[in-house]
C-alpha cells in the first residue's frame, strides 16, 4: 500500500494558510532583585534601611495595593475578586462585549495565589547571636490582573504580584495583533475564532503576520505600565530597577483552511488513527530536528483528547509540545508549544523571540511530513458523494445510488458478478440477476425499470455501453464501488445489524467470538470508531 504523508496530501486541499505567533505568556521581572543579596541591596539603597528585613517592604506594597483602589475609583473600573475555580477568561469576555472604546482597562481582577517570596529567617552565629537571613519562600498572596484592550494589540492582561519583589505577567495573542493590524490596513479579511479563516491578500497577510517581533512585544508592555499602577516608584526605576520580559510560553500556529470543511473532520480523525505513534522517541527527532536518547527526559508518547466531540492528537518533547486539531470544523490546526526553552539550549530572554519562532513553525511542518496516510479520504468522500447523489449529464438526469437500499445492492452485486465477463452483458441476463437478488420473479421486474437502473448506473459512470451493440460493460470505477458496496453491506454492516444479546452462555460465547471477529475485520479496513 502506497502512503503519502499529509504535507503533501493538504496541497490539494488547503484554500487559505497562515503561520502566526499565538498565545505568549511572558514574564516580567526585575533581574538584580531575584537573589536575597539583591534584596539586601535594594532595602539598603533605596529604602534606607540598616537592618535589611521584609518588614521593610511591607509600606510600598501597601502603596502599590493603595495606588490600584484609587485607579479604580478615579476611572470608574470595576474590581472584580475572582471566586475559586471561575475562569478568568470568561469575565474578560463578558466586559469586553460591553466596552465602547477604542482601547482602555476593562477591569481589574483580585485572586490569591501561590508567588515566590522573601522571607526574613532568624539565625545563630558561632557565638548564639541572632541574625537576620534572607531567603527565598512561598506564600499566598494577591495578584491583580489588569485586563486591557489594546489599539494595536487587542485583549491582553497584565498580572501583578502585590508582595516584593512584585514579579508579573504580560498575556497576549498574536492572532488578535493581527486582526488589529490588517483592520487599520484596510485589509479585507474573514475572521476564524483565533485565527484568519481567508483573505484575498494571503500573501500580505503572511507578511504582516511575520513581523511581530520582540520590540512590538516589549513596547505594548512599556506603554501600559506608564498607564497603570506601578510598584516601582520613579526613583527606583532611575537607579536600574525596571522590568526585564522572559518568555514562560509560546505558541506557534500554522492554520490550514480546508477547501471542504464539511469532510475535514474525517480527514484529521484518519490521520490520528493512522498516526497513533507519532509520539514515539524516533518520530520525535524528525519533528523537533534534536536527539533523543535515553536519558533525555520526558514521556514520549500520543494522546488523542476529546473535548466535546473534538478530538485532538497531542505529542511531547521535553516540557514542549505539539498540538493538532479540526479547528472549527473548518480548518486543521497544528500548534508547537513551547513551556520551556532551555528544551532547544535557547535563552529565555524576549530577545530569543525569532529562534523559537523558527523552531515552533519548523516543528510543525515536520510533523505534516512525519503523519502518513494510506489513502486522501477527502478525494474517497468526493467519489463516495457522487455515487450516492443525483447526477445530471447534458439533458439526462438520474438519482444517486444509495447505499442500504435494497434495489441498489442488488445492482451492485449484479455487476459484481459480470465484472469479469470480457463480452459485458444484455438487459435481460442483467435483469435476471438483479430480480433474483431482490427475491422477485423476474417477470415482476419490469423491462423500463431495468432501463431506467441501466441508466443510473450509466449515467454515474460505472458502467458503459459496448459501441454498435445492445452490450453493457463495468467500468474500473465502477468495479471498485460495487465491491465496496457489496462487501461492505454483506461482511460488515448486515453482521453488525444482527448482533444480538443472547440468553445462554454457549450463545453468548459464539455471540462473543463474532463480535471480536467483526471488530478485528472493521479494524483492518479502519472502520474502527
Amino acid at each position: 500500500m502506497i502512503r503519502k504523508n499529509v504535507a503533501e496530501i493538504l496541497q490539494d486541499h488547503v484554500t487559505f494558510e497562515l503561520e502566526a505567533i499565538d498565545r505568549m505568556y511572558l514574564n516580567a521581572y526585575v533581574p538584580s532583585l531575584q537573589t536575597g543579596g539583591g534584596f539586601v541591596y535594594f532595602v539598603k539603597t533605596q529604602l534606607g534601611a540598616r537592618v535589611p528585613s521584609t518588614m521593610m517592604v511591607a509600606p510600598m506594597s501597601q502603596h502599590f495595593v493603595e495606588a490600584i483602589e484609587r485607579f479604580v475609583a478615579t476611572h470608574g473600573i470595576d474590581l472584580v475578586t475572582f471566586e475559586k475555580g471561575q475562569r478568568k477568561d470568561d469575565v474578560a469576555q463578558q466586559y469586553l462585549a460591553t466596552f465602547d472604546g477604542d482601547e482602555g482597562v476593562l477591569f481589574i481582577g483580585k485572586a490569591q495565589e501561590k508567588a515566590s517570596v522573601f522571607r526574613t529567617e532568624k539565625r545563630r552565629d558561632t557565638a548564639g547571636k541572632q541574625y537576620p537571613w534572607i531567603i527565598r519562600s512561598t506564600a499566598m498572596v494577591n495578584h491583580y490582573y489588569v485586563y486591557i484592550l489594546d489599539r494595536d494589540f487587542g485583549p491582553l492582561f497584565i498580572k501583578f504580584c502585590s508582595y516584593f519583589p512584585y514579579p508579573a505577567k504580560l498575556c497576549l495573542n498574536g492572532h488578535e495583533w493581527l486582526k488589529r493590524q490588517l483592520t487599520q490596513r484596510g485589509i479585507p479579511f474573514e475572521p476564524l475564532d483565533n485565527g484568519i479563516r481567508s483573505s484575498g491578500e494571503a500573501g500580505r497577510v503572511q507578511r504582516i503576520a511575520d513581523t511581530l517581533d520582540a520590540a512590538k512585544i516589549d513596547a505594548v508592555f512599556r506603554k501600559w505600565l506608564r498607564r497603570v499602577p506601578h510598584p516601582f516608584a520613579p526613583a527606583h526605576r532611575a537607579a536600574g530597577y525596571r522590568y526585564h520580559l522572559s518568555i514562560l510560553q509560546s505558541e506557534f500556529a500554522l492554520t490550514q483552511v480546508l477547501d471542504r470543511p464539511v469532510t475535514g473532520r474525517c480527514f484529521f480523525e484518519e490521520v490520528i488513527r493512522e498516526n497513533l505513534d507519532i509520539g514515539r522517541p524516533d518520530q520525535m527527532q524528525l519533528v523537533f530536528n534534536r536527539r533523543v536518547t535515553r536519558r533525555t527526559p520526558g514521556r514520549f508518547r500520543t494522546r488523542v483528547l476529546t473535548e466535546g466531540v473534538v478530538p485532538s492528537l497531542h505529542v511531547q518533547y521535553k516540557k514542549s509540545k505539539v498540538k493538532q486539531y479540526h479547528k472549527e470544523g473548518q480548518a486543521l490546526r497544528t500548534e508547537t508549544t513551547i513551556n520551556d526553552t532551555y528544551d532547544f539550549a535557547i535563552g529565555r530572554a524576549l530577545r530569543n523571540l525569532p529562534a523559537l519562532r523558527e523552531i515552533g513553525f519548523t516543528a510543525n511542518r515536520r510533523l505534516l511530513r512525519v503523519e502518513s496516510l494510506s489513502h486522501d479520504c477527502l478525494i474517497g468522500e468526493d467519489h463516495l458523494h457522487a455515487v450516492t447523489s443525483p447526477v445530471r449529464v447534458d439533458d439526462q438526469r438520474a438519482a444517486g445510488l444509495r447505499f442500504g437500499d435494497r434495489r441498489v445492492h442488488a445492482l451492485m452485486h449484479a455487476l459484481c458478478l459480470f465484472a469479469l465477463a470480457p463480452t459485458g452483458f444484455r438487459h435481460r441476463e442483467f435483469r435476471d440477476h438483479v430480480a433474483q437478488l431482490q427475491g422477485r420473479d423476474p417477470h415482476t421486474y419490469a423491462a423500463g425499470a431495468m432501463t431506467y437502473d441501466l441508466r443510473r448506473l450509466r449515467l454515474h459512470g460505472l458502467i458503459e455501453r459496448v459501441p454498435l451493440s445492445h452490450r453493457y460493460r463495468i467500468t474500473p470505477a465502477g468495479a471498485r464501488v460495487a465491491m465496496f458496496y457489496a462487501r461492505l453491506y454483506t461482511r460488515a454492516l448486515r453482521p453488525a445489524c444482527s448482533l444480538q444479546p443472547v440468553g445462554s452462555a454457549r450463545a453468548q460465547r459464539v455471540f462473543d467470538r463474532l463480535d471480536t471477529a467483526l471488530a478485528h475485520f472493521l479494524e483492518e479496513v479502519k472502520l474502527v470508531a
